[in-house]
């Protein structure tokens, strides 16, 4: 796998927030001032953000790079009102996911996020079309139709004919694709990607890539992938590096 390190030696960097922080024609979808996490133990307290600011606007395609450990997938948590600032604001979707309760930030992830993680997540005792009508059913969708839309991005994800296949008669990359599925089957207005490839082969990861991209451009989609690899890097519109607590843009 190719460090994030790596992606980022050549180009120059420089601050986000400069003026090159967003397309100046399009209206941000996710916008995060002055964000700070501290983690703190009995012993000593940990500052993973110290005024990150973050600008990403509608139909904007980004990835975020960094060495592991930077906090990546961290800030994707709490853009996804997975996790919660100590400080800052964060808006997504025009909702202030920092100040969500539980049961607010599970109906707010369930109508506006998608979510793609590194491992796939699936339930392996249901089926592929079972598993993407999963996030349906929990909205009380009837069970007719949220097969009859599952089964339809199943075919977005070119697997319509292993819509009755369990997970473990699927490859890796068929698992991936069920999950991206999965995460797009109630049309959310941002898809957050974590290491989306990290756990597959070169040419499925390219397949993968190459899926995501189309759907990406074809929905309408404003996306944010936390990669380590450079070729998604390169196909998104901004590439940011979290460093130090903040972010920077490679141009």
């Amino acid at each position: 796998m190719i460090q994030a390190s790596s992606a980022v030696q050549t180009p120059a960097s420089r601050p986000v927030g400069d003026g090159g922080l967003r397309p100046p024609d399009r209206r941000p979808i996710v916008e995060v001032h002055h964000l700070k996490k501290t983690y703190r133990t009995a012993r000593r307290s940990l500052d993973l953000f110290e005024g990150l600011h973050l600008e990403v606007s509608e139909g904007e395609l980004v990835a975020i790079v960094g060495q592991s450990g930077a906090g990546k997938s961290t800030l994707l948590h709490i853009l996804g009102a997975l996790d919660t600032p100590s400080e800052g604001t964060v808006y997504c979707a025009s909702i202030n996911v920092a100040n969500l309760s539980a049961r607010e930030g599970a109906a707010f992830r369930s109508r506006e996020i998608g979510y793609v993680w590194q491992f796939h997540y699936l339930l392996p005792e249901f089926s592929a079309l079972e598993n993407v009508a999963m996030p349906l059913l929990a909205r009380g969708i009837n069970k007719r139709e949220a097969f009859r839309e599952a089964a339809i991005w199943l075919n977005e994800v070119d697997l319509g004919d292993r819509e009755n296949h369990r997970p473990g008669e699927l490859s890796g990359g068929e698992q991936q694709r069920v999950a991206l599925a999965r995460a797009l089957v109630n049309h959310p207005r941002l898809l957050l990607a974590d290491e989306p490839t990290g756990d597959l082969d070169e040419v499925t990861a390219g397949r993968v890539l190459d899926l995501i991209e189309r759907l990406h451009a074809s929905h309408g989609l404003t996306s944010i992938v936390v990669t380590h690899n450079l070729d998604l890097a390169r196909r998104c519109t901004r590439v940011l590096r979290l460093e130090s607590g903040k972010l920077v843009a490679v141009g």
